[in-house]
């Protein structure tokens, strides 16, 4: 919970840790408190789990990375990108299984926006030199988004205003500062900077503008 520091963590290093619902394991990357406040992970549904009814005081906003997570309002199958303001109460559940990116208590007081994009059947967009930007969300200073680095794609030295985080989601990306294979989690804090590039196919989603 310290902003003001680097942090790297190999996700598929960690064991998973039961949650207070069975089938429900998490990987805990950043969190405030135990159960509430700030937090965000890398959660598994086991096929028939479920999670008991809840709100989000501050907001929830989820990327699926495998498998399909349901609840009361439809499917979300692999890739698809979603965020439930506060005030949004669900059960949620999966009948297959599923593995999530979740992200919770951060939405900044006047975001309001309920978002559902579906990944894999949207356009990328240019963006600098041979990178592809799915553009997610933004608010004020804040900017989410997924980048395709295709094969020996670099991006130029660079400084994060307000931070920035990456979770890996297939390929590699590298920096000056080492080698983040799929499933890396790292954030960088305010003011710092690096001058990232891939090997090989590789898209990130990456959060910046909101430490």
């Amino acid at each position: 919970m310290d902003f003001s520091k680097r942090v790297l963590i190999h996700t598929r290093d960690q064991e998973w840790q039961a949650s207070p619902m069975p089938g429900v394991w998490r990987k805990p990357l950043a969190r405030e408190e135990k159960e509430q406040g700030h937090a965000t992970s890398i959660v598994k549904y086991d096929a028939g789990s479920s999670f008991s009814e809840h709100d989000h005081p501050r907001g929830e906003e989820i990327f699926v990375l495998e498998g399909t997570f349901s609840d009361q309002t439809g499917d979300y199958g692999k890739g698809q990108y979603f965020r439930n303001p506060k005030g949004f109460r669900h059960a949620p559940f999966s009948k297959e299984g599923c593995v999530i990116l979740v992200k919770l208590h951060q939405f900044q007081a006047e975001d309001k926006a309920h978002v559902l994009i579906d990944t894999q059947n949207t356009q990328w967009q240019q963006g600098q030199g041979k990178l592809k930007v799915m553009p997610l969300h933004t608010h004020l200073t804040e900017s989410t988004a997924l980048v395709f680095w295709p094969a020996g794609s670099t991006f130029q030295s660079h400084t994060h205003f307000g931070g920035e985080e990456i979770f890996v989601i297939r390929g590699e990306l590298l920096d000056e500062f080492g080698r983040y294979p799929a499933g890396t989690w790292l954030r960088n804090p305010h003011a710092s900077w690096h001058n990232p590039y891939a090997m090989v196919d590789t898209i990130i989603w990456v959060k910046t503008g909101h430490l």
